[in-house]
This record gives C-alpha cells, sequence and structure tokens, in this order.
C-alpha cells in the first residue's frame, strides 16, 4: 500500500474526490511498473495547516523500496513541477522532516511548520 495502513479511508476518500473535480488540485499521480504502483506523489491544496497562506503542495511522495537508487523520487519531483508549471503556478512547496534529500533536487528551505499535533516540520520551497 503506498500510504501505509493509517489514516486509510480519509487517503482513499481525498483521492477518489479528486479524480471527480474540475479544479487543478488534489491530483494525485502513480507510478507503475507494467501493472504495478511502484511509486506516487500527490499535489494538493494544502498540507500544513499551520501554512495556509502557501499553496500548491507537493506531498505523499513514496517510492516502493525496491525501486529505490534509481532517482525515481527525482523523477517524480520533476513531473510534478512540470504539472504545476502548465497549471500556471509559480512557486510548489513541501513540508518533510528529511533532511539534505530535497536540496539535491533544488528545493530551498524556507523555515518552520508545525503540524496538527504541534510537532515541527521543514517547510521547502521551488521555484518555477
Amino acid at each position: 500500500m503506498i500510504f501505509g495502513k493509517s489514516r486509510t479511508c480519509c487517503r482513499r476518500d481525498c483521492i477518489e474526490r479528486s479524480v471527480e473535480t474540475e479544479s487543478d488540485v488534489p491530483r494525485f499521480y502513480v507510478l507503475l511498473d507494467g501493472d504495478r504502483i511502484v511509486g506516487g506523489y500527490a499535489l494538493l491544496r494544502s498540507d500544513l495547516n499551520s501554512r495556509q497562506d502557501l499553496f500548491p503542495w507537493f506531498a505523499c511522495l513514496h517510492v516502493d523500496p525496491e525501486y529505490r537508487g534509481k532517482n525515481l523520487g527525482g523523477q517524480l519531483q520533476n513531473h510534478a513541477i512540470n504539472e504545476v508549471k502548465t497549471k500556471g503556478y509559480d512557486k510548489l512547496y513541501l513540508c518533510t522532516d528529511l533532511t539534505d534529500y530535497y536540496e539535491k533536487n533544488n528545493w530551498a528551505y524556507i523555515g518552520k511548520g508545525y503540524l496538527l499535533d504541534d510537532e515541527e516540520t521543514r517547510i521547502y520551497e521551488i521555484c518555477i
């Protein structure tokens, strides 16, 4: 499962509704190897409640462990950047607890944000 076991119903509902909307976001993308889902990501209206001023968000990046080390995460990031560019946006944001991963793909750290449980997270942006 791409997103793990927690909040499965919420995520499924979000994905299903994104297919039905005419809005630019939310959108979910999957990377396939044949008929096997090996990765994916989401473009969201908001991924961080404390920063509703930032929009759109790159979220839920996942690459199957068997497929890591092949720059698929970087390719998914580039796909997302191209998607938001075609939709007319000039920036894309993400939040993460990772350091030294997104910087390799030209994301810039812009500060701290806070998750719903008040846990700190790192906010990045990329200018398109």
